[in-house]
């Protein structure tokens, strides 16, 4: 069949046409296009250093109840974990011994003063009779001297009297303060109180509760660079079963040697107990906000990344191309980084299709974050909350 030479040259034609057009489609000298990546738009504001930390209970105060004198146990008067005030008694022991010690040591007092009134009344006969010389300087001496001895004996008499009576008094074991009292460790009829004090319960007040606790020396220097004031470190208790406990407690001690067995430091809050309903050696976790970092960048963890250099972020300029920034970024809270140095405000952090975007080389916002999401004044939105930010991204 014989072609039409017409025909063929708008075939030519058109597909010249076709031709040029499929080309614009394609980047000059075969370049990707700029990548599609999302953004969080950030600002400072203070941050909160929240910390979840273990904890043991510990009484307020605890005291050891112990024999003080050597003897017998009688009875405990006291019910086993019960409450008690102070001076309550709480054990007897057979004072029968301690009574006898009383009565030997009245007879010595008695014995005392007698001899003291017979060498007073030779030394008042002896300063009478000396001046008309009818007794010698020496009688006089010796009759004074006596009457001295004499009186010291009876003062030491009276000493010995008073602590036998003291010992007696400890034949009642009395509690030393007000709290709980424990499980009594000596049963009756044991010999108590020989050579060494013998221990017999413990008192332990827990209206009020100690948390004992630690930080690493990396987070204590977190925890000072962030306490801008003086005020008290609010804690919040987390029991066992992951129930939050109803009262705050507060920050009480902070110590400043660190434990060479652990390289921690001891740390210690008080929390309220009235109820009691808390108890001694309980684990617990400890929330608390020991201070404040202020002028940082909350950060999603997907837009912070490390190299042997240093911590760092890639942002997207107002010229549309790709940086990097090192910075800051030594915790984390909640599904964020913590930037304390490195951003400015409004920088926009990409977040999303990290791995395509290249410093230097341009960029662009997926349609879904084209508005610019902001991570946020940290003292308005909580980290959890930034976390959950992250843009949508297209592949």
């Amino acid at each position: 069949m014989v072609k039409n030479p017409r025909t063929v040259a708008i075939a030519a034609a058109l597909a010249l046409v076709l031709s040029a057009c499929g080309g614009k489609d394609q980047p000059q000298g075969g370049e990707m296009p700029p990548p599609d990546v999302g953004v969080v738009k950030v600002q400072p504001g203070d941050v909160p250093l929240q910390k979840d930390l273990v904890g043991r209970l510990a009484a307020f105060r605890s005291a050891d109840v112990r024999a003080r004198v050597p003897g017998v146990l009688q009875r405990r008067v006291y019910e086993e974990g019960s409450d008690v005030k102070a001076g309550q008694v709480l054990f007897l022991i057979d004072p029968a011994p301690l009574q006898a010690e009383v009565g030997q040591a009245q007879a010595s007092l008695a014995s005392a003063q007698a001899n003291y009134a017979n060498a007073k009344a030779a030394a008042d006969r002896a300063r009478r009779l000396a001046p008309e010389k009818f007794v010698s300087q020496s009688d006089l001496d010796n009759a004074m001297a006596a009457e001295r001895s004499s009186g010291a004996a009876v003062k030491q008499a009276e000493a010995a009297l008073a602590n036998a009576r003291i010992n007696l008094g400890y034949a009642t074991v009395t509690a030393p303060i007000s709290g709980r009292a424990n499980q009594q460790q000596v049963t009756e009829g044991a010999l108590v109180g020989q050579g060494t004090p013998t221990l017999l319960t413990t008192v332990d007040q827990i209206d009020q509760l100690y948390v004992n606790f630690s930080l690493s020396v990396t987070e204590l220097e977190q925890v000072r660079r962030a306490q801008t004031t003086q005020g008290d470190s609010k804690v919040t208790v987390v029991l066992p079963d992951g129930t939050p406990y109803e009262r705050q407690g507060k920050l009480d001690f902070s110590g400043d040697v660190v434990d060479p067995s652990t390289g921690a430091i001891a740390l210690r809050a008080l929390i309220p107990n009235p109820d009691k309903t808390l108890l001694p050696g309980t684990f617990v976790t400890l929330k608390t906000v020991l201070g404040v970092t202020p002028n940082a960048y909350l950060v999603p963890q997907a837009g912070v990344q490390r190299d042997a250099k240093s911590a760092f972020v890639l942002v997207l300029g107002s010229d549309g191309n790709v940086a990097r920034k090192d910075v800051v970024a030594d915790r984390q809270q909640g599904g964020n980084w913590v930037v304390t140095k490195g951003l400015a405000p409004n920088d926009q952090v990409i977040v999303s299709g990290v791995q395509r975007a290249q410093p230097g080389k341009p960029a662009k916002v997926s349609p879904a974050d084209a508005a610019g999401k902001t991570a946020g004044d940290a003292s308005k939105a909580p980290a959890a909350k930034a976390a959950g930010e992250e843009p949508a991204k297209k592949d």
